[in-house]
């Protein structure tokens, strides 16, 4: 089904850049709006459920999974992360432009139920730069960086699933990258034709 907005759908691994670069194009284009996920994995720092996740009991996430009110739901690091259907869509009908952070098997995931998705892949520059990143977070320690660098094989293993992918090397360069991908999808004809049916009308095109 087309809808007037589209969904973004933005994977990578751990210490890529990931969230950096979505939080920027949000911050320069209003019309992009983020998917809050419920997570079963506690608050960190400044966290607030209702903006960065919906935090959750292992319970009443298992009550989501058995209703399948998830778009997709994957466990990663020991928590799992799941993305409401109907959210979702209500942001799609209303025009926004939705962007998903998730990893690559949620990514996968949704363009089985959102074929129209645009699923977009960060790579690091480097195993170098990626682990350095992950060490200058001051996050995790060394064994969680080890874990995480493991699962980035896995992950970036899967980038070939992917309609675009980002090498996070310079970092404005990056944001340009990802704001073209947005820019090029709300030019296709189906969403030029919803977005602009005025214009289609009066030039006779239907």
């Amino acid at each position: 089904m087309e809808y007037p907005g589209n969904l973004f759908v933005v994977a990578a691994p751990s210490g890529a850049g990931k969230s950096s670069l979505v939080k920027a194009l949000m911050e320069l284009d209003s019309r992009v709006q983020p998917s809050v996920s419920h997570t079963t994995r506690p608050p960190r720092g400044q966290e607030l459920h209702g903006r960065e996740y919906y935090f959750c009991s292992n319970e009443t996430f298992d009550q989501m999974v058995v209703q399948d009110a998830f778009l997709e739901w994957a466990k990663v690091h020991g928590n799992r992360y799941g993305t409401s259907k109907q959210a979702i869509e209500q942001r799609m009908k209303m025009g926004a432009d939705v962007v998903l952070e998730i990893d690559f098997q949620g990514a996968i995931q949704v363009k089985r139920i959102f074929p129209n998705a645009v699923l977009v892949f960060i790579l690091p520059p480097s195993w170098e730069e990626l682990r350095s990143r992950l060490e200058r977070r001051a996050e995790d320690s060394p064994e969680v960086i080890d874990l995480r660098l493991q699962n980035a094989a896995t992950e970036m293993a899967n980038a070939r699933e992917f309609d675009f992918v980002i090498i996070n090397e310079v970092f404005e360069r990056a944001l340009f990258d990802l704001k073209a991908i947005v820019h090029a999808q709300r030019l296709r004809y189906s969403a030029q034709r919803i977005a602009r049916s005025e214009t289609f009308s009066a030039l006779n095109i239907h």
